[in-house]
């Protein structure tokens, strides 16, 4: 009987320690309080492109990113026009966008890339969306993407 206990603390320690996201290892999120300097050169950043891109919804301008800001595979992806097509669903549907809401930074130790990820403020009370910036080991964005708001992390 002791055994079987023993067992199952040890599976529920390491459960609740990692888990996989479509094959990925991701690991438990991290809190501000936990975050290091770097993490936190890196969520300003996040914060700061994530802001730019919902920001193009007010003011219809959008500031392509440069190489030093994200990968190259985010520079095609965020062309003015797929930018703007993003924008006119969005401000329909949840109004003018006000601003991000850091919620948690999670580690992602297979690719050593940090995800943030911000709840995404707007007009509209109604609006539940979820921003996530995820920055790799060179302080670039390597994808930004914006789903409907969840409390766990998927």
């Amino acid at each position: 009987m002791k055994k079987l206990i023993i067992t199952c603390c040890l599976l529920l320690f390491i459960g609740c320690k990692t888990k996989n996201v479509n094959g990925k290892k991701i690991g438990k999120s991290v809190d501000l309080t936990e975050m290091s300097t770097v993490d936190e050169a890196q969520k300003s950043k996040a914060y700061e492109l994530g802001k730019r891109v919902l920001m193009t919804c007010n003011t219809s301008k959008f500031t392509p990113f440069t190489k030093s800001e994200a990968t190259d595979k985010v520079i095609v992806k965020s062309t003015p026009e797929n930018i703007k097509k993003i924008c006119v669903k969005y401000s329909l549907k949840y109004g003018l966008f006000k601003d991000l809401e850091f919620v948690e930074m999670v580690p992602n130790k297979t690719d050593n890339t940090n995800i943030f990820r911000f709840k995404a403020l707007f007009e509209y009370a109604k609006a539940n969306k979820e921003l996530r910036v995820t920055m790799n080991s060179e302080n670039k964005a390597s994808a930004i993407s914006t789903k409907d708001w969840k409390d766990e992390f998927e």
